[in-house]
Parts: structure tokens; sequence; C-alpha cells
């Protein structure tokens, strides 16, 4: 007799009932009976993804991959998480009723899952790393590791007042994830609650804030509270760089793009050789709004500071592939993704390189081949557009979903989950969200990838021309990709559509124009083989 297969996952970034508790992936809260149990960091990481599993079992190595990665730990690291989790949940591992381990395998849940189903979606704000297309994931790289970075070298400090806990806060700041971003946090508190003016403990509280909204998900008020840190430091020091680097961040947290390049424009200014991080950062921030020629000389600039921003080469390969270098670009990307399998955006980058260029074929085999290494949402977004290329509507729905469930703030990755489940959202849901994603658009920035959504959402009910007004916004904002606009399946229905060609044919005029300001500076000598 054949074993009854698992329940499905538990998909999507809203609700979810445990047995007896109810779990809010987008609020990262658990609950029973009314009373919130203290589940976090990366113990509630684990929980959502064994969510995000059903009922079946989870090995070690898939585990390690979903919720530690890129860091490398081994299988006791992963059972001392558990325990910490039933913990948490006031599980017995003995007789557990939510977690059980399957000896030699791994670990399941006790039960199936099930959504809650909610009248309304939860209203967030439009967050710089939180609208970011699949087509811009090599942007994102540096997002992910900037407040680790510029938290890790936060000046040392003075002889006099040497302090062991600041020492321990950077180091944890360095090392990354959510729990160990807490752990500095939690020690940067008290060095403040000991000497409130602590200039070092203040600016590296704010850049562990903004980590809770960029990196981590938490609520935007963590970046106002990072943004007066910041500010506080630089009325006290206006010629602190770090200062003006930190006000940055939280500004980019934050979604407001000029203000933000204004603040890392400012670090450089100050300290050229030490802020090349924010140089690249301000690059990032140009490539956005479309200044790709001044994005490529801050980020050739950027390689000759103090230290070389991390995730600098995939950056400089996405704006290359924006401005037409696409040989080069793409063999960028493919060392990378040979020399470095633990980079999780290089993974990401070299199939998005080739999916791309429709080598549709190619790109299925290196995500495939990407699919074995550290596990990322991008990963399983690219996956959702190539089963939609296919006509596998239900396979990539699935595919959407694994991304929601992985980072359940991700709005994109939401929403294409959202509109690609078995039972599609409806017009009112749409509505909703179309509503939302205007409204921080226009609190936070004109970010040109939140008006690609809403075209996205535009055409989910069958609005063409408010899609065709939205894609124009993203342009004017600075959308420059129309590479993807021409390959996704989700702008297939726009193809025959004379303003669509319109907009493809701007975009390819200001990447002419752009290119062109590139190569009146001189074409660096490892693009001279590109040129068309």
């Amino acid at each position: 007799m054949n074993e009854a297969p698992p329940a499905r996952a538990a998909h999507g970034a809203g609700r979810h009932r445990l047995v007896d508790l109810e779990i809010d992936l987008a609020t990262r809260r658990v609950v029973r009976a009314g009373t919130p149990l203290d589940v976090g960091g990366l113990s509630f990481d684990l929980l959502a993804f064994l969510l995000e599993c059903g009922t079946r079992v989870v090995s070690f190595d898939e585990l390690i991959g979903a919720v530690w990665a890129p860091a490398v730990v081994n299988e006791e690291t992963v059972t001392q998480r558990v325990k910490l989790l039933r913990q948490a949940l006031g599980d017995d591992g003995r007789n557990p009723r939510y977690v059980r381990s399957v000896r030699g395998r791994g670990y399941q849940l006790c039960a199936p899952p099930q959504p809650i189903v909610d009248a309304a979606p939860p209203r967030t704000r439009l967050r710089t790393r939180a609208v970011v297309a699949l087509a811009a994931s090599a942007v994102l790289a540096l997002a992910a590791a900037y407040a680790t970075r510029h938290a890790a070298r936060a000046p040392a400090a003075p002889a006099h007042a040497q302090d062991e806990r600041l020492q321990r806060a950077r180091y944890y700041a360095g090392i990354g994830q959510d729990d160990n971003n807490e752990r500095a946090i939690a020690l940067y508190e008290q060095v403040l609650a000991d000497v409130p003016g602590d200039v070092d403990a203040r600016l590296g509280l704010a850049f562990a804030y903004g980590a809770r909204v960029c990196l981590y998900n938490r609520d935007a008020n963590w970046s106002e509270r990072a943004l007066a840190l910041a500010e506080g430091v630089v009325a006290g020091q206006p010629d602190n760089s770090l200062a003006h680097a930190a006000a940055g961040y939280a500004h980019d947290c934050r979604g407001e793009i000029d203000a933000a390049i204004a603040a890392y424009e400012r670090a450089v200014a100050l300290d050229p050789q030490a802020r090349a991080d924010s140089l690249a950062s301000a690059a990032n921030l140009y490539a956005v709004k479309g200044r790709l020629a001044d994005a490529l000389r801050a980020d050739l600039r950027s390689q000759q500071g103090a230290t070389r921003p991390r995730f600098l080469d995939l950056q400089i390969a996405r704006v290359l592939e924006l401005l037409g270098f696409t040989a080069e670009a793409e063999r960028r990307y493919e060392r990378v993704f040979r020399l470095y399998p633990d980079n999780v955006f290089g993974n990401i980058d070299y199939p998005r390189c080739l999916f791309l260029q429709g080598r549709l074929a190619e790109a299925a085999t290196a995500l495939e081949q990407a699919r074995q290494r550290p596990r990322h949402p991008d990963l399983a977004l690219l996956e959702g557009e190539l089963a939609l290329l296919r006509g596998d509507r239900a396979a990539a729905g699935e595919a959407f979903a694994r991304a929601a469930a992985l980072r359940p703030h991700a709005g994109r990755a939401a929403m294409l989950a959202a509109l690609h489940a078995a039972v599609p959202a409806d017009d009112a849901w749409i509505t909703a969200r179309i509503g939302e994603l205007q409204e921080s658009l226009a609190q936070g920035g004109d970010w040109p990838d939140g008006w690609l959504d809403v075209a996205v959402l535009e055409l989910a009910r069958g609005a063409r021309a408010a899609a065709l007004d939205a894609l124009q916004r993203a342009v004017d904002a600075g959308y420059r990709d129309h590479a993807y606009l021409q390959t996704s399946a989700l702008f297939r229905p726009l193809a025959t559509e004379p303003r669509f060609a319109a907009t493809l044919d701007a975009i390819g005029r200001a990447v002419a124009r752009e290119r062109e300001a590139v190569l009146a500076d001189g074409l660096p000598a490892s693009l001279g083989d590109d040129t068309p």
C-alpha cells in the first residue's frame, strides 16, 4: 500500500495555524491562546521554513541551506536550534506536538499547517529592498551586506574607553544573520545605557536598527530610530563620515532615495578612501534611477578605496548588463557562479543573466545547479518565471509561494504567490494592494520597481491601459531593463500594444545615451570586445 503524500506546504506570507499556534509570517509573531510566544530570529526562520515544507521530512542539509546560508554550520547547530524552538513553543522532544525528529533523516511538523484567511492584506510601507524586482537582484546584493559591513568597520573605541561590549557588538554585527544582529543591538544598548553619548555605540546601533528593516523585515519604525541616531551624531560631528553613511543607510531602508544619495555622497566627500562602501551604495541608487554612466563611474572608483566593497563585482556586472555590455556582464556573473558557490547572489545572477538573454534551457540548467547551493527567495522567483514561460501555471504558483514563504515581507514574492495561487487573489485584494503600493511610492520615493509591480497587478485585473501607465511611471523613475520586459511572461499580454513598444523604445534611447557617456569617458579595457 502506498504511503499517503504529505500535506502541502503552508504557502504564502499570511497567517497559519499549527495545532493551537497562530503564526503570522508577516509580523513574525507566534501566539497561543492569545498569548505571544518568544519565538524570534533563527528560531522563527526555522519554523517558517518548516511551515513551507508542510509535513514532509526536511533533511539537515536542506535546513542548513534554507535557514543558515551563507553561513557554514553543522548538524549540531541545527539540533540546538530545534531545541531552542521547542523550548520557546513549550514543546517536548520526547512527546512532541509541533516538531518531531525523524532519526537519521531530519525534522518534520507533527501536523499539517492550515492557512488563516484574512479579510484584507496587511498594510506595509514600501521599503527599498521589499520591492526590488527579479531583474535587480545584483543591485540587491550590496544592500544585503551593507549593515554588517558598516557596523563591522565602526571606528575602534578610544584607548581610554575600550569596552569589550563594543568589540563583541562589532563582532556579532559583522557576522550577520538576524540572531547575531539582535545580540549586537543588545550590547550597543547596554553601552548607551552606561554612556549615552558614546558615538561608536550610537552609530553601530543605527546600522543595526537599519538592518532590522532592510535585512530582517522588521517594522519600518526601526529605520526611523536609526535615522534619529545617525542625525544626532551628524548634528554634533558634521564631519563624521560614518555618521553620514549611517544616515544614508537609514534613508535607504526607508525608501527615501534622494536623501540616501545625498547622505552617501556627503560621506564620500568627507573621507573618499574609508567610504568606498558608501560610494558603491550611491552607485546602486544611481542605477535604480537610470543614471547608469554615473553608476559605473562610481562603482569603478569604489574599487580604489581602502577596502573593496563586498559584492562589488556583481553590482558592476549588473550595470554593464543594463548598458548592453552583455558578454562582459555574463563573463563576470559566470566567474562568481563557478568560483564562489556559497555566494547566494552570484547563484541568482548567473541564471538570471541567461534568462534575460532568452537562453531558457541554459538558465534552467544553471538554476538547477544553484538550487543545490545556499537558498534565496529569488531563486524560487526565477523558477516561477521559467515555469510561466513553459505554460505551467501550477508550477509557477508553487515556486512563487516558496519564495513568499522564505521571505514573507518581500512584496513581489507575496504578490506573485497570491496572483498565481490555485485560487488567485480576487479584484478586491488586487485593488487594495495597488492602493497600498501607490501610497507607499508617494511617501517613500518613486522606486521604479514598485511601479513595475503596480503594472503586474493592473494586468491581473485586465486593466491594460493602467498597466501601461504604471510602466511609463517606472521608466520615468529610471527603470532601464528592457530585456526583462521583453522576456518575462508577466508582460506578454502587452506584447501587441503599440504603447508597450513605445515604452521599450524609450528605454532603448535612454540606455543608448548612458552608453554613449560611458564610451566618451574612455571604454574600460576589459569591455573592448563587447561593443556592437
